[in-house]
């Protein structure tokens, strides 16, 4: 059976009335037990993230300064993203879950996991939270597969309805890691054009899908399989992570794209068939956005179910 990564102490990132609560996975989790689709996967354990495996992607004393702000009691520490006592932690507990996960796949039996933690993580920068974001749970994992487990070539791939502009930034330089977004644009945070392709020795590695509002599904549906082929064959990766947002769904209040709970389906298993040909099937989800609390557990449904039917093949 594929893994999953959930904890309750994910629910201690307190941030007040605001998008991106607890009720993310107080809803969503009961919603997925009453369907059954947790017996379906194998729960895995972790460990927080280490302040050493943050920075490999992060300033450590930026790691120092939430550290110290979180201890503080917290507050608003940008524009739209909040912090509590808890978060550092529990921060550190989301990248360390994809860090874990990253650990499972590698080292098998299992293939695939999916990581059911917040905050998000795609926007953090280097030295800075963004959007939501503290550190940046999908790059943490990627440099962690890169340093310790000695892969040269992963493929990071953000559906989330935002550009992962975060993610993008830190692995602009780098022929190592290839990282495909699929995203609304213009919209937050401005970045994510198509020009957009890497610089230096990952020049070409970042692959940018910019879709307007109100493009139909299936156009949607048909860009993104033919961009993230295209990433796939120059990439022939080692490992695909996914950034798992599901706030292009119709319904939700932050993002949309006019995307339906079903459209996940068939996002994962596009993404899956890319893992399936490259590396034997290795694949990690982080849940990112999306803040429609039906739509988002519809959605995770669909993805999680997809992943449990392609196990039983």
């Amino acid at each position: 059976m594929a893994l999953v990564y959930h904890d309750p102490i994910f629910l201690e990132h307190l941030t007040g009335p605001h998008p991106e609560s607890p009720q993310r996975l107080q809803h969503l989790l009961p919603c997925l037990e009453r369907q059954g689709t947790l017996d379906n996967f194998t729960r895995g354990e972790f460990t927080p993230a280490t302040p050493e495996q943050l920075a490999a992607v992060h300033d450590p004393e930026y790691i120092a300064a939430l550290e110290q702000f979180s201890a503080r009691g917290g507050g608003r520490i940008e524009r739209d993203t909040v912090m509590s006592r808890q978060s550092y932690e529990v921060a550190r507990h989301a990248a360390g879950a994809g860090i874990a996960a990253v650990d499972a796949v590698l080292s098998g039996p299992e293939r695939r996991a999916v990581c059911l933690i917040r905050p998000p993580g795609h926007h953090a920068l280097h030295d800075a939270p963004m959007g939501f974001c503290l550190f940046n749970n999908v790059a943490v994992a990627a440099a962690h597969a890169l340093r310790t487990h000695g892969l040269s070539r992963v493929l990071i791939v953000d559906w989330d309805v935002h550009h992962g502009n975060g993610t993008q930034a830190l692995f602009y330089d780098s022929p190592e890691v290839y990282f495909f977004s699929a995203h609304r644009y213009p919209f937050y945070p401005g970045t994510g054009h198509q020009n957009e392709t890497g610089t230096g020795r990952g020049l070409g590695t970042t692959f940018n899908l910019p879709l307007f509002h109100g493009v139909k599904r299936q156009e949607y549906r048909s860009a993104f399989e033919a961009v993230l082929e295209d990433a796939a064959s120059r990439c022939r990766p080692q490992l695909v992570l996914v950034s798992a947002g599901f706030d292009a769904h119709a319904a939700d209040p932050v993002g949309s794209l006019g995307l339906e709970s079903e459209d996940f389906c068939d996002l994962t298993r596009v993404v899956m068939q890319v893992a399936d040909d490259y590396c034997g099937g290795r694949l990690v989800s982080l849940l990112e956005g999306g803040y429609h609390l039906q739509a988002l557990a519809e959605s995770v449904q669909c993805h999680l179910d997809t992943i449990a039917a392609a196990e039983r093949t």
